[in-house]
Formats: structure tokens, C-alpha cells, sequence
């Protein structure tokens, strides 16, 4: 009963998650109108470390690492926020939206496998099927708006493609960490080298054009303030805790297919919000996610052990 609750509750974290991550795309295409990308997760990762450092300096909250811990998580912090982000940012200099949306898609599918050779999690046919269900979903959607193959070349495309290799190399070690250290440790390690990761590469850039007195000025505009404390606390903090808790209770291969559920949220995010147009390929997309997660998950896979 209480592993039920807690699988219930792993369940509604990975669901949340998927909605504040499709949400943040409208707040990173407004932040991004004020300063530049590497900027934005510079701002970002800062927001995040000041507010998750707030109730371990009034000792609301304690902290159970060791340097040695700190060696051990690296690897996790390295795979997401600092491989996936930079690979992310740089690819979509290089290629389409759209298809830097239907690479991403592909996550579920490089977790399965993954997850499959290191973690011993084995899923059976079906849920391979609704796996894959759900992927086509987001392509097709995507195919469905176009991609413009003028922006579109292979560097990117490679980029992108690193890009959702990293996530699915968090989401399997995340699996296999939140097994030794609390979900609270490893996302506050994650956010820490976050921070002085994207920090440091925006430093870098600023003192190499001169521009460095230029830092914070984008705090000047309060729309930019609004964008980077949603994607500050809510969708970098926020759904890296519960991106964890959610591993830490069900396999990475159950998990990972959620992340096309954010497709959807920030489709009806545009309808509302940026009265964008619901087009019949968006219903027919949304349908194949929906029911690509909902197979995944509800069909019983094989017994899957995690490697301690």
C-alpha cells in the first residue's frame, strides 16, 4: 500500500513537471527577446541557487554530502543541466524549432535503451510500441507546422541530438542516485553546478567583448524578471525535484516518456495565452502522446532491478 502511494505520488511529480516544462517555453521565448541565451541560463541557475539556498542557510533544510558525495554526483549535474542546456542552447542556433522538437522526442526512446543496459530495466513489447507511439505523436505535430530546411543543418541537427543523449543519460543516473542520496541533495547539487557552470560560461563571454558592466542590466525590465523567476524556481528548481522524486520511485523508461506531455501543454499554452491556432493535426498528435504514455505506463513490463 504505501509503495502504491508512493508511485502515485511519482506519478502526479513526473505529470506536474511536464506542465510547468511546456509553460516555460512561452517564458524563455520572452526572456530571450531581452538578452541572449547564455544570459538567460546564467539568470536562471542564479534565481534557482539563491532560492534553494535560502532554507539551508536558515536551517530549515540540512544537507547530508561529502566532498566525496560531491565526486559522485558531478557526473548527473554534468549530463543535466550543463550538457543538455549547452547543447541545446548552441543547436538551435543551427537548426529549426521544429526539428530540434522532434529530435527531443526521441528521449524516451534513447532512456529505454540506455535503461535497458545499465540499469537492467526491461520493458515489453507493447510498451516499446506506446513508447514509440508517443515520439511519432511529437513528430508528427512538428512535420505537420513545417521545418524550414533553410535553417536546418547537420551541425545542429548533431547538437540537438547530443542534447537529448544528455537527458537520457540523466534520467538513467538520476535513477540509479536517487537509490543512495536524498532527492533534496542531488537537486541541490545539480542547481549548485548549474550555477557556476552557466555563470561561468556568461562571465567568460561578457569579459571577452568588453561588455561585463552589462551583466545584470536585463533585470531592468520587469517582464525579464517575471520570465527568469518562473524559469528560475519553477521550471529549473521545481521540475529538477520532481524529475528526481519521480525517478526515484519509477523506472527511467516509464519516466521519460512524460516529457512529451510538455508538447502538449505548450500547445494549449499557445492557444490561450499567444492565440495561436489549434490546427486537427495537433488533436490527432495529442491523442497519440496521450495514449503512447498512457500504454507505456499502465502495461507491466518485465521485473526491472536497478544496479546498486
Amino acid at each position: 500500500m504505501i509503495e502504491h502511494k508512493q508511485q502515485k505520488k511519482a506519478y502526479l511529480a513526473a505529470i506536474l513537471n511536464a506542465f510547468i516544462i511546456g509553460f516555460a517555453f512561452i517564458f524563455v521565448k520572452l526572456a530571450l527577446t531581452i538578452t541572449n541565451p547564455v544570459d538567460t541560463l546564467a539568470h536562471r541557475f542564479t534565481v534557482s541557487f539563491v532560492v534553494a539556498s535560502i532554507p539551508i542557510i536558515f536551517g530549515w533544510i540540512r544537507l547530508n554530502i561529502k566532498v566525496k558525495d560531491i565526486v559522485s554526483i558531478l557526473p548527473l549535474a554534468l549530463f543535466y543541466p550543463a550538457l543538455f542546456f549547452t547543447f541545446q542552447v548552441f543547436g538551435l542556433a543551427y537548426t529549426s524549432s521544429s526539428e530540434a522538437g522532434i529530435i527531443h522526442a526521441t528521449v524516451p526512446i534513447f532512456t529505454m535503451v540506455l535503461a535497458t543496459y545499465f540499469l537492467k530495466e526491461y520493458t515489453s513489447q507493447w510498451q516499446k510500441i506506446f513508447t514509440l507511439l508517443s515520439v511519432v505523436g511529437v513528430a508528427y505535430i512538428f512535420a505537420m507546422k513545417g521545418i524550414n530546411l533553410e535553417t536546418t543543418n547537420s551541425k545542429g541537427t548533431i547538437l540537438i541530438l547530443l542534447s537529448a543523449l544528455s537527458f537520457a543519460g540523466y534520467s538513467v543516473l538520476a535513477r540509479k542516485m536517487s537509490q543512495k542520496f536524498s532527492v533534496i541533495d542531488l537537486t541541490y547539487m545539480m542547481t549548485t553546478i548549474g550555477f557556476l557552470f552557466f555563470n561561468g560560461m556568461s562571465v567568460i563571454r561578457h569579459v571577452s567583448e568588453g561588455t561585463l558592466t552589462l551583466f545584470f542590466a536585463p533585470f531592468s525590465n520587469p517582464l525579464f524578471v517575471l520570465s527568469i523567476l518562473f524559469l528560475g524556481v519553477l521550471s529549473s528548481l521545481v521540475t529538477s525535484f520532481l524529475s528526481n522524486y519521480a525517478l526515484s520511485q519509477i523506472e527511467a523508461s516509464k519516466i521519460s516518456v512524460f516529457n512529451n506531455l510538455s508538447t502538449l501543454v505548450t500547445i494549449v499554452a499557445g492557444v490561450i495565452f499567444l492565440q495561436e491556432k489549434l490546427e486537427y493535426f495537433h488533436l490527432i498528435g495529442a491523442f497519440m502522446i496521450i495514449l503512447g504514455v498512457v500504454g507505456t505506463n499502465l502495461l507491466e513490463p518485465k521485473k526491472a532491478k536497478v544496479r546498486s
